[in-house]
């Protein structure tokens, strides 16, 4: 009996794992069709897919992304639900911000993505104290996909929007300052952050004398 049981586990284990296989390729298939690039020409050789319009991409990004989510389980389901729905903002703006809304519940990764997604969108509507109020929220979250740093970022962009440029510059300021103190575990400098460098380039352009009195960033000889 236990030799029994030990194969059925074990059968069960290589079929996980061929069907985890299958749903990554499948999910990368779909992730490969949502980035391709809009051209009229395609590059001669090139096997990449390519699209001539951003509607075209991104419903045949939503058949593929569809094939997944009624397919495979989580975390499959949610990560291809997620990408539908930010590829119907380009072909069903109502429905996909109605969806990312539904998804930006909770605490999950995909939840903060969905999130993010939909302040963006809100953003681009010119709905800023929406934006604002969600980027706040993103920020809060702690993601590790969607940092505080790139959703405090945009919270600042959206402020410089809304003519608060005190607000925006303190922001901006906090996140440079925080990033340039950082150390690691062994008391060394952190190299700063894709995202804290843009801050200081945005910080100076809403706020030059702010931005003098920034610290200057880690040196590579102590990194």
């Amino acid at each position: 009996a236990i030799v029994i049981i030990a194969a059925v586990a074990y059968g069960i284990v290589r079929w996980r794992h061929k069907h985890a296989e299958e749903a990554e390729q499948a999910m990368g298939r779909a992730i490969a069709i949502n980035d391709a690039e809009i051209s009229s020409s395609p590059a001669p050789g090139s096997h990449d897919p390519v699209f001539s319009t951003p509607q075209e991409r991104s419903e045949r990004a939503i058949q593929e992304f569809e094939k997944v989510a009624a397919k495979y389980g989580e975390p499959y389901r949610s990560e291809a639900r997620y990408f539908i729905a930010t590829n119907k903002l380009v072909t069903d703006r109502a429905t996909a911000e109605t969806e990312l809304q539904s998804m930006s519940q909770g605490n999950s990764e995909i939840a903060v993505l969905a999130k993010f997604a939909l302040a963006q969108t809100k953003e681009s509507d010119g709905n800023l104290d929406e934006a604002a109020r969600l980027y706040s929220e993103v920020a809060k979250a702690g993601s590790g996909t969607v940092t505080p740093d790139i959703a405090n970022l945009r919270l600042a962009s959206v402020y410089d929007k809304q003519g608060k440029k005190d607000e925006a510059a303190g922001l901006l300021f906090s996140i440079v300052v925080t990033a340039r103190k950082a150390k690691d575990k062994d008391g060394k400098p952190v190299p700063e952050s894709a995202a804290s460098r843009a801050a200081a380039q945005q910080l100076l352009k809403i706020d030059p004398t702010r931005h003098a009195q920034l610290p200057p960033p880690p040196s590579p000889m102590n990194l």
